[in-house]
């Protein structure tokens, strides 16, 4: 018996805490100084079907079937790592085996614990065997595990085979398992989890009922680290979750396992910042990277360099620097199409995203992305990350608000002023010069003197109002090739400026739609659409020219002047059919009269 006056202590029950809900009420324990610790991502494992937030879908699909009747005899789950696959297998096994002293059935409630769960939870239950899949590869393996499938249970009411990472499976140990899955007694389930669902064979998946776990949004991954910090007695900064959050990926376990990395970085009674959150992920401090961001939007070169590298000497990333840049290019252009609200980070950093989308066009923007995508390759293989880094900015700074080609050569062809600058004025030696008009003029001049010297190139841009239209246009523009495709193989069912429905002939090329949306967009200087459709099409120019060559020789071989000319020479026959020209009928002269008196 304790001493009365030794301190208690509070110890949760691992068996009686949940994932996602409010925790139950702690029991009150003494303290055992040899007990180990159990991580926050095992004592939090979800208990009930209620507990998985973000699988909805699957446990409305399960609810259904278990209320019917129509209960799979094998079930394969799929997703990334830490969506819940061992858990959801874990708790399917308690419910198709659950039993209590009033229900005697499958059920999907397991808020109250059956004669069975217990045992199930800490995997010593005889009749629920939990495989791995790596550490069993042979087919002799395999077939040791399947001849116990024919016995009944001992205990419940299903034998349940989990097998975890299926896919590490060899070939012939899936093919031993296959005709056991294709009719299995009715006594056994198997549930199947996988990270590589590609990896396993098409032949087993036919055979079980899929479930594809969805990665876990950034906002109910919040909830969940808020409410097991409240029940760790820790306190956290939003931000701070919000950047473990986002780091996870998707992965309520991984980003459990960081909390608890996390609440360790402060001292009994002190708050964990996101500063020191930061810092764990190795993360740059995002307010700064949105503050770089706006400054190699503006053009300003030099500042943007100064603000990556102080970032770069409180060990910020290169790397990471430019993956954070990427995330702003990505929020911008989202703030713009939808708005703030539709970016998961604190008001004021969407706000500020917010402000540079609106400021500049979906085109400046989509160009950033590109340039910031071939950007961070660039710094993954230089050999020099921050010179790599370096550049790039400069290269953003200069380029970021420039007008693309086509925008710049319409701007000169209707007289518009090209733009003198960014929004801000480039500081000296800053580089924001390179807004300016004698930076970009002479280039956009040059090409709009190329242009200037196609004639072609001056004509307004056709108005297509038919498929004839279409065709001419291609003879016009001399593309053999694609003239010869279309006509041949290009079946209109629907035609309207713009789009093009069609059926493709038999042989058709199957890049004949991606050359002729590039070629009418070039020449019409307007995006088309056109899509191949699986029938109803008209003829094709070709199948139309071969019927009404067809129609005319029948029409000429029932001529009956032909008919008595093939009569009269037997063995005769037409070889083709041309249409002569009409010959011109010559001036008449007056021929002078011989019997005119002179």
């Amino acid at each position: 018996m304790a001493d009365e006056d030794e301190p208690e202590t509070v110890e949760r029950d691992p068996d009686t805490s949940d994932m996602f809900g409010a925790a139950p009420l702690p029991k009150t324990v003494l303290a055992e100084p040899s007990a180990a610790y159990t991580v926050i991502a095992r004592k939090y494992r979800p208990r009930t079907f209620e507990d998985l937030f973000g699988q909805e879908a699957m446990v409305r699909t399960l609810r259904n079937a278990f209320a019917t009747g129509r209960i799979a005899h094998a079930f394969m789950l799929t997703g990334v790592r830490g969506v819940g696959k061992t858990t959801t297998a874990r708790l399917l096994a308690r419910a198709l085996n659950y039993e209590s002293d009033t229900i005697h059935e499958p059920n999907l409630d397991l808020s109250v614990d059956g004669r069975h769960c217990k045992a199930i939870i800490e995997g010593r239950h005889m009749d629920v065997l939990e495989l791995d899949a790596a550490s069993r590869t042979k087919v002799d393996e395999m077939r040791e595990l399947l001849d116990g499938v024919r016995y009944a249970p001992v205990e419940a009411r299903y034998k349940v085979y989990v097998i975890d990472e299926v896919h590490m499976l060899s070939t012939a140990a899936f093919n031993a398992l296959l005709k056991t899955l294709e009719e299995p007694p009715p006594h056994a389930k198997f549930i199947f989890a996988t990270t590589e669902i590609r990896k396993v064979p098409v032949t087993i998946l036919s055979r079980c009922q899929r479930f594809d776990l969805r990665r876990v949004e950034p906002e109910v991954i919040v909830k969940n680290l808020e409410m097991i910090a409240e029940n760790e007695g820790s306190r956290v900064e939003a931000e701070g979750l919000l950047l473990i959050a986002r780091a996870a990926e998707g992965s309520v376990r991984d980003a459990q396992s960081m909390l608890d990395q996390a609440i360790v970085q402060a001292e009994a009674g002190q708050t964990v910042t996101a500063a020191s959150i930061r810092d764990m992920l190795g993360l740059a401090d995002r307010a700064q990277t949105i503050t770089l961001f706006e400054q190699a939007m503006r053009g300003e070169a030099g500042p943007a360099i100064e603000t990556f590298r102080t970032l770069y000497g409180f060990g910020a990333d290169p790397g990471q620097v430019m993956l954070d840049l990427l995330d702003h290019a990505h929020g911008a252009a989202v703030a713009k199409a939808i708005g703030p609200q539709a970016l998961i980070m604190p008001k004021e950093q969407a706000g500020r995203l917010a402000a540079i989308g609106a400021s500049v066009s979906a085109g400046i923007l989509s160009r950033v992305w590109q340039m910031l995508l071939r950007s961070h390759d660039e710094v993954r293989r230089a050999p020099d990350a921050a010179a790599a880094c370096d550049m790039a900015l400069i290269r953003l700074a200069y380029a970021a608000d420039l007008p693309g080609p086509e925008e710049a050569l319409k701007r000169l062809q209707s007289g518009e002023p090209l733009p003198n600058g960014g929004p801000a004025p480039a500081p000296s030696g800053g580089g924001g010069g390179g807004m300016s008009a004698a930076g970009i003029g002479g280039s956009v001049n040059a090409q709009a003197r190329m242009v200037a010297r196609d004639p072609e190139a001056n004509e307004p841009a056709p108005t297509l109002q038919s498929f004839a239209d279409v065709i001419a246009l291609i003879e016009r523009k001399r593309d053999i090739a694609l003239r010869l495709d279309v006509e041949r193989y290009v079946r209109p069912i629907s035609f309207r400026p713009g789009a093009l429905e069609y059926e493709p002939a038999p042989g058709a090329p199957v890049n004949l739609a991606q050359r002729l949306v590039g070629r009418l967009k070039e020449w019409t200087g307007q995006p088309w659409l056109i899509a191949a459709q699986g029938g109803g099409g008209a003829e094709s120019a070709w199948e139309r020219q071969k019927r009404e060559e067809r129609e005319v020789r029948v029409q000429i071989e029932a001529d009956p002047f032909i008919v008595a000319v093939m009569d009269a020479f037997p063995g005769a026959e037409i070889v083709s059919v041309r249409n002569l020209p009409v010959p011109e009928a010559s001036p008449m002269t007056d021929a002078p009269d011989e019997d005119e008196d002179e």
